[in-house]
């Protein structure tokens, strides 16, 4: 059965509040009245990015009354430092546009394809987890429409590669949300005006997001860190709201109908990655987003302590695209590819210095702790697969490999 845009946002909202924190509805009074609880709202988004902004916005539009938390000084968690690309295809607007065949069946195929490797030799799609996939596919386009609908500008062009990655062979996906005037949170400052329409940054998605977010009634409550989520009993029973430090004072939140947790993010919390791969100890750096918003796993671990399980977890060490292989800057303890921290910046005094960047790796030497190379600087990168990468390329052909280049 076909269901409204309106109905999937808000049954995908609940469904990730019973995935992540167990059944909410209804609530022990017993436990409730036992609880001092400070704050209350029928929905409590944890993480103002770009995945708790729109639920926020979401849930508020279906009539919840919603409290939204935030550990960091302000929204955006890591997409408000990305280039704002944004990966939606399967007939969207924009593809119909520029007259792009696309499908959610298309995108599907393309993104769940065992026989596409890319030039390491990685199959690129192989683990892709086909019931998530099957989702995003057939959400893809009404998603994109959603976010044109809550204010989202995306630079006027056709959809292309830039910025993509592992986004499929059939059909260019890539969108870009236009920066327009807003600051960037690495600079503090914004593009020149004839600039920002055209140029993509994450500023352009998060703050008309926020801008909605507020207009519709959501509270946005900054400096609130998650500390766990409140139970019926202190390790058992429903989940009936969240507990947070809000400078140094703890709070209860009671939820009322369903908490979400929209905080994401692990490669931060060293032990945590090295469940994955024991090799991720402490002197790797480069996290993205860090120091403005930190991938602490505390989203995975409150909702692992409600009894969540990890899956796809292959996808934490796939050796493919080019993040993985060089850094852009080096000199910094934040210094990710695409982002280097300035002096006008929120967080510059966190992030102390911004980094040498590297323009060509022939001029450089990359040592351990020892002063010991361990890489060939000269290599090429590693490469992702996005449209017409493999050609040609027949969906599902045991041949495509034959086609990539290595």
């Amino acid at each position: 059965m076909k269901k409204t845009r309106r109905e999937f946002f808000k049954n995908t909202a609940l469904a990730g509040a019973g995935i992540a924190a167990g059944s909410l509805i209804p609530q022990a009074d017993a436990a409730t009245k036992r609880i001092k609880w400070d704050k209350e709202a029928d929905v409590v988004v944890v993480g103002a990015g770009a995945v708790g902004l729109p639920a926020a916005i979401q849930a508020r539009e279906d009539g919840a009354s919603v409290i939204l938390l935030e550990a960091q000084k302000d929204v955006g968690g890591h997409a408000i430092c990305s280039y704002g690309n944004v990966p939606l295809g399967g007939g969207t607007s924009a593809q119909k546009k520029h007259n792009i065949a696309d499908s959610p069946e298309i995108l599907f195929s393309d993104l769940t394809d065992w026989s596409v490797v890319v030039s390491n030799g990685f199959p690129t799609y192989c683990y892709n987890d086909k019931e998530v996939i099957r989702a995003f596919a057939d959400n893809s386009a009404p998603t994109y429409e959603w976010l044109v609908a809550q204010g989202v500008i995306f630079v006027n062009k056709s959809p292309d590669n830039a910025g993509a990655l592992s986004t499929g062979n059939s059909a260019p996906r890539e969108m870009h949300a236009a920066a327009m005037s807003w600051p960037r949170p690495d600079t503090g400052k914004a593009f020149p005006s004839a600039v920002g329409p055209i140029t993509s940054h994450g500023v352009g998605l998060i703050r008309p997001l926020e801008a909605k977010a507020q207009k519709s009634g959501v509270q946005i409550l900054l400096e609130h860190k998650m500390l766990g989520l409140v139970r019926e009993n202190q390790t058992s029973g429903r989940v009936l709201g969240v507990s947070v430090d809000n400078k140094g004072t703890k709070l209860n939140i009671r939820a009322k109908k369903a908490v979400i947790l929209a905080t994401g993010g692990s490669t931060g919390n060293v032990n945590f990655r090295r469940i994955f791969d024991p090799r991720l100890t402490e002197e790797y750096n480069g996290v993205a987003g860090e120091p403005w918003s930190f991938q602490d796993a505390s989203g995975e671990l409150a909702a692992m302590a409600v009894g969540a399980s990890l899956w796809g977890a292959y996808n934490q060490v796939g050796e493919f695209g080019s993040n993985i292989t060089k850094p852009g800057y080096i000199g910094c303890q934040y210094g990710y590819r695409n982002l280097s921290w300035q002096p006008g910046s929120a967080v510059f005094h966190l992030a102390r210095a911004s980094g040498l960047g590297v323009g060509d790796w022939q001029n450089v030497i990359l040592v351990n702790q020892a002063g010991l190379r361990f890489y060939d600087e000269t290599v090429d990168q590693y490469k992702a697969n996005n449209f017409k990468a493999l050609q040609p390329y027949t969906p599902g052909s045991y041949l495509n490999p034959v086609n990539a280049k290595y």
